[in-house]
């Protein structure tokens, strides 16, 4: 086991720590606002990198007491305290307002408030350092101050620097009116009686000595930045949801704004917005996330998988690397910035997971379902044909149809499926499985992506390619429903081990395959009773492994936890296969547990039952906000609405069956194709306002297993 597979999960953060993102660049602090060398993971980042790494304000020598901390906006945040008064004074009268801005760098706006008849004298000291560590070493815990650390004082600011890797990283902290010294900046000032005094402290990156583009300035508000802009016009583009249930009302609420500051944009294509895996630590591209994420994110924006989909084909494998596993047609598993990330990962772009490449193709499947325009659709044709490659050439090592993997050094990804931690995929006497592992999953992804790519076929009118795709996925579908499933157990295997014996746990994996349609109909019975079963369903969401399990652990990354994406997939599936109260009620217990996190479904919650404790148990560890995790509630209302475009067929089903308690629904200002439409929906009925013209409203549910044209007889396709 190597460092990088025992670390795949995020680094723990404090207790009231205060996270600030935007794009790529984030920063952690602690309620105060302050930033402690020995708090281990705070820090503000940039390009991978932890530019602040200590930075502590204190007031006439003294710290100041923490009154409150807000987050108006997902890229600021506000501090509120009191400088601590002389021994005579019971209360202070200066009042210290900190208000935070991250982007290419970061912005302190300090305002002291003074509430006493009298002036004040103080003297106001900012201890800074920035130790350019990787976010990787802060991550797990290896970050120190770099030996070669260089302190100077030049053009009225001070300016940290280490070279690293042959890159020199460094920070320059400024603000008008401060003493700058090599430990920070000081200042003396008066606050008159009933008066205020203010400043605004920059930090600028370096990278080679080169600050970014669009970094922070003086002659610049914050709220004139690029970044910001951008929040205000997706607030502005998405859908304006309104539901009864003040509850769920919070937590879509919560998605579509988390989604918005979780997006990251290509500097050679600022147009093209992507989506992170999730904050803190996850502030990059990932293959499999970031696609899924974009996925369960369609309601909300469907441009948001078109930017994913197209800055993977940008990265897509061209050669055979073994050191980053890159392959031709691979579509990568995490891209980085850091200086150091290619000592992590073999790369700036890790190419190890065996599950990105088949999604890949199976979303841009999804897209021409969705109506986005031919211009985004057909140039991304060759990428999915190349990734079809990678899979019949590469991902399929034994010529048995199914897709496995095994890393081929000694630092890479040991699982590299969803659940990639290194004791992720095991027996059901908790036996951990060897690779070469093929993953049930993965092999319902490999069958979402032919079926697409048979779908995509028919969009251009190649009758041949359809055939030959749909021969392909009814081909798989056979296999893995005779090699997979366990009939003495009534559910699938997670896995199939090097020797392709069945991997036999029980786990939410197999929920997948519902969701993607492999399941062979008369199996999908079985298959729900398990997953709704008291060992798998928690009363909040599905464990990713049954409590009656070898290696069951309620409170493991993989092996017993909830994870609200998982959940909302397995939902999905249920639906697809038409067992509706079950969906129903898995989507219920996923919104009750997001009101216990006010309204922000974490990337993973412990697994103990429902009927243990009064509200869902935090994992230590989770991300927050998380990609798919803030995508969860977007497709499960997806879900119950059984709102499905069609437009390869000219349909476009609603076939609601919202619960009663959450009364009426509205989500006004959806895109579909150039159209903004509205649906509204009440239990079992809903109605659509504004269709495209030539599409056609069926109050009915998808057809649940395939996309046979047969399905379809009105449009004759």
């Amino acid at each position: 086991m190597t460092a990088w597979n025992a670390d795949t999960e995020a680094a723990a953060s404090e207790s009231g720590s205060v996270t600030v993102v935007e794009g790529s660049s984030f920063c952690i602090s602690s309620g105060t606002g302050d930033i402690s060398a020995d708090s281990g993971t705070y820090g503000a980042f940039f390009q991978d990198t932890r530019i602040v790494s200590h930075w502590i304000l204190r007031i006439n020598g003294s710290l100041r007491e923490p009154l409150g901390a807000q987050r108006p906006k997902p890229f600021e945040a506000v501090f509120v305290g009191r400088a601590k008064g002389s021994r005579r004074q019971f209360d202070g009268p200066l009042v210290v307002r900190q208000h935070r801005h991250v982007g290419p760098g970061l912005q302190d706006d300090i305002t002291l408030e003074n509430y006493s008849a009298e002036p004040v004298e103080c003297e106001v000291e900012l201890f800074v350092d920035a130790d350019q560590s990787d976010l990787f070493d802060v991550k797990v815990g290896r970050s120190s101050r770099q030996p070669d650390s260089v302190r100077t004082v030049r053009d009225g600011q001070l300016v940290i620097e280490s070279a690293r890797n042959g890159q020199r990283r460094g920070t320059a902290v400024r603000a008008r009116g401060a003493d700058v010294t090599t430990d920070g900046l000081r200042f003396h000032v008066t606050v008159p009686a009933r008066g205020k005094w203010a400043t605004s402290v920059i930090v600028v990156p370096l990278i080679n000595g080169e600050a970014p583009a669009g970094a922070f300035s003086e002659d610049g508000l914050p709220h004139h930045r690029e970044g910001v802009r951008r929040h205000r016009n997706w607030e502005q583009k998405v859908p304006v949801i309104t539901v009864a249930d003040a509850n769920l009302q919070n937590v879509l609420n919560r998605s579509q704004s988390d989604l918005g500051s979780l997006r990251i944009f290509d500097p050679h294509h600022p147009e093209r917005a992507a989506v992170a895996a999730g904050a803190p630590w996850f502030m990059a591209l990932f293959g499999r996330d970031s696609i899924l994420a974009s996925y369960m994110s369609l309601m909300v924006d469907p441009t948001l998988a078109a930017g994913t989909l197209q800055t993977l084909a940008g990265l897509q494998g061209t050669k055979v690397d073994q050191d980053s596993e890159e392959e031709p047609g691979r579509i990568p598993h995490e891209v980085r910035l850091g200086v150091t990330a290619g000592l992590a990962l073999g790369g700036t772009a890790y190419y190890g997971t065996a599950d990105a490449t088949p999604l890949f193709a199976a979303l841009v499947g999804e897209l021409s379902r969705w109506g986005l325009s031919r211009d985004i659709v057909e140039p991304l044709l060759p990428h999915v044909d190349r990734a079809l490659e990678w899979i019949e050439h590469y991902g399929d090592r034994d010529g048995d149809g199914f897709v496995e993997y095994i890393r081929p050094n000694d630092h890479g990804l040991v699982n590299q499926g969803w659940k990639d931690s290194w004791d992720g995929i095991n027996f059901a006497d908790g036996t951990m499985a060897e690779a070469p592992i093929a993953l049930c999953e993965v092999q319902a992804y490999v069958y979402g992506a032919y079926v697409g790519r048979s779908l995509l076929a028919h969009w251009s009118g190649d009758r041949a390619l359809e055939q030959h795709w749909e021969a392909r996925a009814a081909e798989l579908k056979a296999a893995f429903n005779e090699k997979f499933w366990l009939p003495d157990k009534g559910y699938f295997a997670v896995a199939l081990d090097k020797d392709k014996r069945p991997v036999d746990a029980c786990t939410s994996n197999m929920g997948h395959c519902l969701w993607m349609g492999i399941v062979d109909e008369d199996k999908a019975a079985s298959v729900v009773e398990h997953l709704m079963s008291p060992q798998m369903f928690t009363g909040w969401g599905i464990r990713t492994l049954g409590s009656d399990m070898g290696a069951y652990n309620p409170v493991s990354y993989h092996n017993g936890s909830v994870w609200p994406h998982d959940s909302a997939l397995v939902a999905t599936g249920l639906m697809r296969y038409g067992f509706v109260e079950e969906a129903r009620q898995l989507a219920t217990g996923l919104f009750d547990a997001a009101e216990y996190f006010d309204g922000r479904l974490p990337e993973l919650f412990c697994g103990f039952d429902r009927g243990e404790f009064q509200a869902p148990v935090p994992y230590p560890t989770a991300c927050s906000p998380q990609a798919w995790a803030a995508a969860a509630p977007v497709q499960l209302i997806r879900a119950l609405l059984r709102f499905d475009p069609v437009f390869t067929r000219g349909v476009v089903h609603l076939a609601p069956i919202l619960p009663e308690a959450l009364g009426d629904f509205q989500a006004a200002n959806v895109l579909l194709d150039t159209s903004r439409i509205t649906i509204r929906a009440h239990g079992t009925g809903g109605s659509i306002d504004g269709l495209p013209p030539g599409l056609k409203l069926l109050a009915e549910p998808r057809p649940p297993l395939a996309y046979p044209p047969q399905v379809y007889p009105a449009q004759g396709a």
